[in-house]
């Protein structure tokens, strides 16, 4: 068992929906934890597919919650976005880039393929200073509440099993494809150094 609590970083890519519910779950189990997303804006659903509300990143949860509300309160109450954002400002104030933060973490649980690729591209190009490894790990989790709920159980499910291993770097590859059997999803996995 690692000798210190597992240091957990859950990425998608506007770290509003997927991110977010893993979050505020692990954090409840006394996980080590921060989220985060890679896009180069936070984008959340707007009244039309080709419309979507846009924001960067240093907007808070807050302000976007405001904005919303002053702009149709009917249908981001109905779509549950109002519901998310306030799950979101308890939690911390602001949406974080991924690429911005230089943190070290033991695992990095991503939503996508996509986001896994920019995680991966991101700690490739940093210098290495401590040759600590991190465990970068994608479980494609669909982007929607349902989903983003069932997706965050086993997510922590995962950080549980990890945690109590004796030796993760040798019981990882064995571990996550007893995962990949039992929620019958593929997962990736890539260590990389810092």
């Amino acid at each position: 068992m690692p000798s210190h609590p597992l240091r957990v970083a859950v990425v998608c890519s506007s770290n509003q929906n997927r991110s977010m519910e893993a979050h505020n779950i692990l954090s409840k189990r006394g996980f080590d934890v921060r989220s985060f997303g890679t896009g180069t804006h936070v984008k959340l659903p707007g009244p039309a597919p080709d419309k979507p509300n846009v924001y960067d990143f240093k907007t808070t949860y807050e302000q976007m919650y405001n904005d919303l509300v002053r702009k149709d309160k009917e249908l981001y109450t109905q779509n549950g976005i109002l519901h998310m954002l306030e799950r979101n400002k308890r939690i911390k104030p602001r949406p974080e880039r991924f690429q911005s933060c230089k943190d070290q973490f033991d695992l990095v649980i991503t939503c996508e393929e996509r986001v896994y690729d920019q995680v991966l591209e991101d700690l490739n190009s940093r210098e290495q200073e401590t040759f600590q490894p991190v465990h970068v790990i994608n479980i494609d989790i669909q982007d929607n509440h349902e989903e983003a709920t069932l997706g965050a159980f086993l997510i922590c499910e995962l950080c549980q099993c990890i945690q109590h291993t004796d030796d993760m770097e040798n019981e990882i590859d064995e571990l996550l494809q007893e995962f990949e059997e039992k929620s019958s999803r593929p997962f990736l996995h890539t260590v990389c150094f810092y």
